[in-house]
């Protein structure tokens, strides 16, 4: 249901009908492209806390060995969202079939960017390090409550959306 509503709001003005499709080329294609990014980024932190990359919080794919990554990156999914459409705003394109290495660097960028948290502001990466070191603490009964960022910092709010 939520879906419904977000991408229509999301892409619907700058694609006529647009529908999220993992398998999807164009925008799609964009979107799988950062979505890579951020799992991998999600993966690295996984590892770099001690969690094991296949366990699983919610994603029960049983041929999936990064589930976890997989549940990571959720929260963190519509910076990838918002970068995407930011360069398909300032696209030339017609028909959003390929990125250029400009726009890829765009999309790996999203990892530096900078949200805000306990901590003050940190990029994205760092909270996603944070989160699974706040896991593993919760995990081993060290906490009781998970790092999560609040939101983008002020200054990459007017700069992204």
């Amino acid at each position: 249901f939520a879906a419904r509503r977000y991408w229509p709001r999301m892409m619907g003005r700058l694609q006529d009908n647009f529908r999220r499709d993992t398998s999807g080329s164009g925008i799609n294609g964009w979107l799988n492209y950062g979505y890579a990014v951020l799992r991998a980024g999600a993966a690295r932190s996984i590892l770099a806390a001690g969690l094991h990359p296949s366990l699983s919080i919610n994603h029960i794919s049983r041929g999936e060995s990064l589930r976890l990554a997989s549940d990571i990156m959720e929260p963190f999914r519509p910076w990838v969202d918002l970068t995407v459409r930011r360069l398909v705003l300032n696209s030339d394109a017609d028909d959003f079939s390929g990125l250029e290495p400009h726009q890829k660097s765009a999309i790996v960028r999203v990892l530096s960017l900078d949200l805000q948290g306990s901590y003050g502001a940190s990029p994205l990466q760092v909270c996603l390090d944070r989160l699974c070191q706040s896991l593993a603490g919760l995990c081993l009964g060290e906490r009781r409550t998970l790092e999560l960022p609040t939101g983008l910092s002020h200054i990459e709010n007017r700069e992204t959306v």
